[in-house]
């Protein structure tokens, strides 16, 4: 199943500079950690808000992704975010969760934190899951 998140990165996750780090099976935790490019900057000199989103989408999406043996990816419906403190221009980890799973929705949530584990960022999405497309050719 990590095999995936190895070998398979989509370009927005090579965007925002993400790396696999680990699934845990046991409490269905994903972990990656993103090294924002200094274009993703806001005028504060931190990570613009949209693209935090992006960080936290695609952190929830792979949960979902590994919590079912890599058969779906979410098609959000709404997504919640809250900003806790300015995300830094450095590593940051993300992890992510399948909050609850069916066949017609899921519940995802996600988290980001600073190199000193402060929490940054929290987002919950209500998804339908979908089947994974083909890959690109």
């Amino acid at each position: 199943m990590t095999e995936l998140f190895k070998t398979q990165r989509s370009p927005s996750a090579q965007l925002m500079g993400s790396q696999f780090v680990g699934w845990d099976a046991s409490s269905g935790e994903i972990t990656f950690t993103y090294d924002p490019p200094p274009s993703f900057a806001s005028p504060r000199g931190a990570v613009q808000g949209g693209l935090i989103a992006g960080f936290l989408d695609e952190v929830m999406g792979a949960a979902l992704l590994a919590s079912t043996d890599n058969e779906a990816l979410p098609l959000n419906l709404d997504m919640n975010l809250s900003f806790v403190r300015m995300v830094p221009l450095e590593r940051i980890t993300a992890k992510g969760r399948v909050i609850k799973h069916g066949r017609k929705v899921a519940f995802l949530e996600g988290e980001l934190f600073d190199k000193e584990g402060r929490l940054l960022a929290r987002a919950t999405s209500t998804a339908i899951p979908t089947p994974v497309p083909d890959a690109p050719v």
